[in-house]
């Protein structure tokens, strides 16, 4: 099984809980050996909120779905991580951490699905406007997509993957460029710009307070873990859905920037402390807990943020 072979939960509105525990082994677990026991599994989401049958629900569901598996330690199984949902969510963190830290090259390049479907297929349409919507494509007319960047191959393959056993279905892919990008009839004028600025500006207003308090040294350890998983679930989705459009394409004033710098603020300053609730939290359950929990933290090197701390978590990520 490949990286690319596990399934992360899709996020939602409202974490559930397998979703909120991706979420936090992702973050603060960085090694496939640590044998992690059920008990402490239940204890960590405890302080979310969420009960021992709901961990329980999750933990199987992970199971299920690729990024945890078991093995027998003493008479009792311990779940780990696998090799395969480490690298996922080290190419995950990685996006996370590094989405707005500059502006993409841009070439003027964007790729074109057009693609037509008889009635007959109607299911295998709305699945594939789901799987390019999930690729960064927004509907630029019913049956056209459009997506910046040269990168066409997802597109091909989605086309290809949904479509191919649909009699009568036809599909293209090309590359082209907008006489008038920034028009009211070019590629800008498909995104609803105006309503991501403001999703940018409720995540500012939302964390201002937090923002605060993490700078100033005011938040214990029990609130950093609650809160910084809070503020990482929210930022990870504009990762998702912004197109991350060149700047000359976005209304002024955009504010991304501030966006994500309220993001780093929050995550740099919390970040011992949410590790230092979490070992709290699970030693009594899992004693070796020190030595592998650990946290993410932004490098100066954007292309390698780095799991700190613990005895298995210091060295960083390949770039």
């Amino acid at each position: 099984m490949s990286a690319d072979d596990v399934r992360v939960p899709r996020a939602q509105a409202g974490s559930s809980p397998q979703h909120l525990l991706t979420t936090v082994l992702g973050e603060y677990l960085d090694s496939s050996d640590a044998d992690l026991p059920s008990t402490a599994v239940i204890a960590i989401l405890w302080e979310f909120g969420i009960s021992e049958s709901s961990a329980r629900a999750a933990l199987s569901r992970l199971v299920k779905r690729g990024l945890i598996a078991t093995r027998r330690k003493g008479r009792s199984p311990v779940y780990h991580l696998t090799p395969q949902a480490i690298a996922k969510h080290r190419s995950r963190m990685r996006h996370f951490l590094n989405f707005g830290s500059h502006p993409a090259p841009w070439t003027g390049e964007w790729v074109l699905a057009s693609f037509s479907v008889p009635n007959a297929g109607q299911a295998s349409r709305h699945a594939l406007r789901r799987s390019l919507t999930a690729l960064g494509f927004v509907g630029l007319y019913d049956s056209v997509w459009i997506r910046p960047g040269s990168d066409a191959a997802p597109a091909r393959e989605a086309l290809r993957a949904l479509l191919h056993h649909v009699e009568g279905a036809r599909w293209s892919v090309l590359h082209a460029r907008f006489d008038e990008e920034a028009g009211p009839h070019g590629p800008a004028s498909a995104y609803d710009l105006t309503s991501l600025a403001s999703a940018y500006s409720s995540f500012i207003e939302q964390y201002a307070e937090l923002r605060a308090a993490a700078r100033s040294g005011e938040v214990d350890p029990a609130r950093a873990l609650v809160d910084r998983t809070s503020a990482m679930d929210s930022w990870r989705k504009f990762a998702d859905v912004d197109p991350n459009l060149p700047p000359h394409l976005l209304p002024e004033p955009w504010p991304r920037q501030e966006a994500r710098e309220t993001f780093l603020d929050i995550h740099t300053a919390l970040g011992s402390l949410a590790q230092a609730r979490l070992v709290e939290v699970a030693t009594p359950h899992w004693p070796d807990a020190a030595s592998w929990i650990t946290h993410f933290q932004a490098s100066r090197d954007p292309s390698r943020p780095e799991p700190t701390g613990g005895k298995h978590g210091s060295s960083p990520l390949a770039g």
